[in-house]
């Protein structure tokens, strides 16, 4: 994760079953290697001028951090007119934002969403860099005082917006200890959840160790055990189903996750029984995403001394030419238990959920189930052969770049960090992926 980091820098309710009986507190981790690189170079931003809606701060995209749907994901962003009015309007807004003199939070909350709403449709990296050092202190100051909620949230999303925009390594130590008070002292459940996603997201671009990013997938794991009353929100699903998002995020910069895999999955799967969609199926993903992670590709080097006749799994299409994998460790002991869990989710007939919701869970844990059972099937797998190749389709899920291009999203980490970005960029994401290193290298 430092080599990504530096190549980028040098260019309803949720009550669980378990969290009625048991207070206790995940063990801390310990650390592991990162797997991937990210480029550096720049390039020029395409541009959209301000509407007045912006001007009025009045845009789902500032103060969001969710994707609501894996359907939204899905579609591509639509191009923009070239222009370069908005450099100017940004240039005015971060001098306003430094400054801060004589400020309202009217004035404030107006000025963070068009910053937001700016480098949201735009990569500005070029006209942030070097202001990081007082733009930081600046939404440091919002998020600290709370004076609105709305203030709060829009300065944790500007902060984000900056940490992916031009990404440093002294941003996560200034901002952690900040933003971990926020989740645990606010009284606002809106900000809790807001401050554990851009607290994910300065640990993953930020410049936090790989210790540091461990001891915070081990501090938001406590938010899950607890179902948020480790942060005075018991039993509120926002922060709950942030941290098990945040905590999936991060977990894919870990090669090894074998010792903190069994813990994990034990909360993992007694979220499965919440009474909110959103958590089950958040934790249904990190489920899968643990399975993945368990497995490796079966090499020349792997004696047969070294292998049980359960560790092997061979491709269950009998596809030829495809290898063979081998379990690393147990993601989780009753694996057994966990499919009848997961099948049941999958055909699920209940009337206290919409249709919507009701649709949404059994779509999600088929592709979790069959996951688990096979773990080199990613998302939205399927066995129908393309009459074309003669082959089986395997996972269609794939994110469409403006009308040429198209992204394959075949593994659950894709998947996860595909959210994240989401979360983040919102309506902006085809834009950075296009022209932002940072976000491009994060999904190869």
């Amino acid at each position: 994760m430092h080599d990504l980091r530096r190549q980028a820098l040098e260019s309803g309710k949720t009550v669980s079953r378990k969290a009625r009986s048991k207070n206790g507190s995940p063990a801390s981790s310990r650390p592991n290697s990162a797997p991937s690189s990210r480029a550096t170079s720049r390039s020029r931003a395409v541009s959209r001028a301000g509407s007045d809606e912006e001007e009025n701060g009045n845009l789902s995209d500032e103060t969001s951090f969710s994707t609501n749907s894996i359907d939204e994901l899905l579609n591509g962003d639509a191009s923009d007119p070239i222009t370069d009015a908005w450099r100017a309007d940004l240039a005015d807004r971060i001098q306003e934002l430094i400054d801060r003199k004589r400020s309202s939070v009217q004035g404030r909350e107006k000025c963070l969403a068009i910053y937001v709403r700016t480098l949201t449709s735009q990569y500005a990296e070029e006209d942030i860099r070097g202001k990081e050092s007082e733009l930081v202190p600046a939404f440091l100051k919002s998020i600290k005082a709370e004076t609105s909620e709305r203030e709060t949230i829009l300065a944790m999303k500007a902060l984000a917006m900056t940490v992916v925009t031009s990404p440093s390594d002294l941003i996560y130590e200034a901002v952690a200890s900040p933003l971990k008070r926020v989740i645990s002292d606010s009284h606002s459940i809106a900000s809790k959840a807001a401050a554990v996603h851009c607290l994910g997201t300065c640990t993953f671009f930020g410049g936090a160790s790989d210790d540091e990013i461990l001891d915070n997938m081990a501090y938001i794991l406590e938010i899950v055990a607890s179902d948020g009353g480790f942060i005075d929100a018991q039993d509120e699903p926002a922060p709950v189903v942030a941290a098990l998002e945040e905590w999936g995020a991060l977990s894919t910069l870990m090669e090894d996750l074998a010792v903190e895999s069994e813990e994990a999955a034990e909360y993992f799967v007694d979220q499965l029984s919440s009474s909110d969609p959103a958590v089950q199926i958040a934790a249904g993903e990190n489920i899968a995403l643990l399975y993945e992670k368990s497995y490796r590709y079966l090499t020349e080097d792997d004696g047969p001394a070294d292998l049980g006749e359960n560790d092997i799994i061979s491709d269950p299409d009998g596809i030829p030419g495809v290898p063979k994998l081998i379990k690393n460790y147990d993601p989780y002991r009753r694996t057994d238990i966990l499919k009848d869990t997961l099948s049941d989710l999958a055909k699920l007939n209940t009337r206290r959920i919409s249709k919507k919701e009701q649709k949404s869970l059994r779509t999600n844990f088929a592709d979790i189930l069959d996951s688990v059972e096979y773990p080199t099937h990613g998302p939205r797998y399927q066995n129908a052969i393309d009459h074309e190749t003669g082959k089986r389709y395997g996972s269609r899920m794939t994110v469409r770049i403006h009308k040429e291009g198209v992204m394959r999203i075949d593994r659950w980490w894709k998947l996860h960090r595909l959210q994240a970005l989401r979360r983040v960029l919102q309506s902006g994401f085809v834009t950075h992926y296009e022209r932002n290193p940072v976000v491009f290298e994060s999904l190869p």
